[in-house]
């Protein structure tokens, strides 16, 4: 998971306001329930100690403008009177309301709730082409259309021997169409990058398809039973609508599994040093130094929560009030581990994986943990090699 587009949020100091609500229910009350959700966070924002012009702003962003459909929540991020951020939520959040006035802005909720889940492309196919659909978790945009050879295409019932030709001619005409969609298919996902493939149509034309997609974009493409470029054919959308989510969570899934076993290995690695940190002295060292290429964070974990001390800049991190004065920040604040790490983690262009419970809850120890963008040994060895 990329989190650059949270990089606006440490191009200025703090201290932040950081709003979560549930506001996926609409109905005729819809205005009503809004203004008291925003009265709400704004009372407990100044509980927390919240400037007047940052609660302001934070109540007018919750109160006014239009909002894009298929939204379950909000998240606004407001300091110095300014809000800078206000991502839209793709689920809703676990608590109605979740307001907190700190240090650093609250992120690892966005890790479940901002819309960072796999993009698919849904490609409904018959024996003359294919209509491409590009699916993000806020919804569903046209990605193009195939149009295949529409003649001959459809077998006749006889088998004399003066049809055969005809019916070599029809099933060429299935087979060359399937490859122009596989082509287009496949550069349909180049262009847009998308994370998942998704065959919806008849048995033997996704089939097809499928075994002319190029070799790398095999393992992407699953198949879905439901879904046709047929006129009528809304009966299926949503068991189509179903496979689609299905082949996202898997491959979220799939993905936690690698990058995990990654982890494991490289922080077993024998002979010289591992090349993964976990627990939070080792993973502040390391951000410090810029060298943490994928953070793992598991929220449920005890070290997400452990408080940390940071200063004005994404390196300016430690375990111990004391420490910040060698990294030159005179007035250190308290900050939770995983909003400072994940501080680190986009500012310094890191990678960032949730961790889903279920998966495996006793990697990274703690809730935390890293892969490295170089192991210690040979940090410690360009060192010792620099002239004196």
């Amino acid at each position: 998971m990329q989190l650059a587009f949270l990089t606006p949020l440490f191009d200025r100091p703090g201290p932040w306001a950081s709003v979560y609500l549930d506001t996926s229910r609409v109905d005729e009350s819809t205005r009503e329930r809004r203004e008291l959700q925003a009265r709400e966070a704004c009372r407990a924002l100044t509980a927390q100690g919240c400037d007047p012009a940052t609660e302001r702003a934070v109540y007018e962003a919750l109160t006014s403008g239009t909002r894009p459909p298929g939204e379950a929540g909000r998240a606004v991020f407001a300091a110095h009177g300014e809000v800078v951020l206000d991502p839209p939520l793709t689920r809703r959040p676990l608590a109605p309301a979740d307001v907190t006035w700190a240090a650093l802005p609250r992120l690892a909720p966005l890790l479940d709730l901002a819309a960072q889940e796999p993009v698919c492309l849904v490609a409904y196919i018959d024996r003359t082409g294919a209509d491409l659909e590009l699916r993000s978790p806020l919804g569903g945009r046209p990605a193009g259309h195939v149009q295949g050879r529409d003649w001959p295409i459809h077998r006749t019932g006889s088998a004399d021997w003066s049809e055969r030709h005809f019916q070599l001619s029809v099933e060429n005409t299935w087979e060359e169409n399937a490859a122009r969609i596989a082509e287009a298919v496949a550069e349909c996902e180049e262009e847009t990058g998308a994370d998942l493939i998704v065959l919806a149509g008849d048995v033997r034309e996704r089939h097809s398809v499928h075994e002319r997609l190029p070799a790398e974009f095999r393992p992407l493409a699953v198949e879905s039973e439901h879904g046709s470029r047929a006129p009528g054919a809304g009966a299926s959308v949503r068991l189509l609508d179903e496979d689609v989510e299905a082949a996202r969570q898997d491959h979220l899934r799939r993905t936690a599994e690698q990058e995990l076993e990654r982890f494991r290995a490289a922080r077993s690695t024998g002979g010289g040093r591992p090349a993964a940190a976990e627990g939070v002295p080792a993973l502040i060292e390391a951000a410090r130094e810029h060298r943490i290429a994928e953070l793992l964070i598991r929220p449920e974990g005890p070290d997400a929560h452990r408080e940390v001390w940071v200063g004005a800049e994404p390196d300016q991190i430690a375990v111990r009030r004391s420490e910040t004065h060698y990294l030159g920040e005179r007035d250190p604040l308290p900050a939770r581990a995983d909003d400072a790490l994940l501080r680190s983690a986009v500012m310094t262009g890191a990678d960032v994986l949730r961790v889903s419970p279920g998966i495996d809850d006793e990697v990274p120890v703690g809730g935390l943990g890293a892969l490295l963008r170089w192991p210690y040994a040979e940090k410690e060895r360009d060192r010792r090699a620099e002239p004196a």
